[in-house]
């Protein structure tokens, strides 16, 4: 069963960036990108690694340990070393508040 569970405040993240988000013993990340909110897995697929410190460049996300990159929208990994796709979750905005369906 999944849910709607409320995440943050759409105003708690800046604009091509992200924040980490722990819910129920697993990190999540979520991006404010030039297309809207999405929100992905928060350990990069490679190493034990949070992207929370990773770079966001337009629909992309590099990890901070080893530079691997993953596509935001489809959690696809684009580049060594990561090769295992993130999972990614349905993300809405309702009065400005993000919600993420877990």
């Amino acid at each position: 069963m999944t849910d709607w569970v409320y995440a943050c405040a759409a105003s708690d993240i800046d604009q091509e960036d992200l924040i980490r988000w722990d819910y129920h013993g697993k990190s999540y990340a979520i991006y404010n990108t030039e297309r809207g909110f999405f929100a992905t897995d928060g350990m990069c697929t490679h190493e034990a690694q949070h992207l929370e410190d990773g770079l966001v460049t337009g629909m992309v996300i590099e990890c901070p340990l080893h530079q691997g990159r993953f596509d935001i929208l489809t959690g696809k990994a684009l580049s060594a070393p990561v090769c295992v796709d993130l999972q990614t979750y349905p993300v809405k905005v309702e009065a400005g508040r993000i919600y993420v369906k877990i």
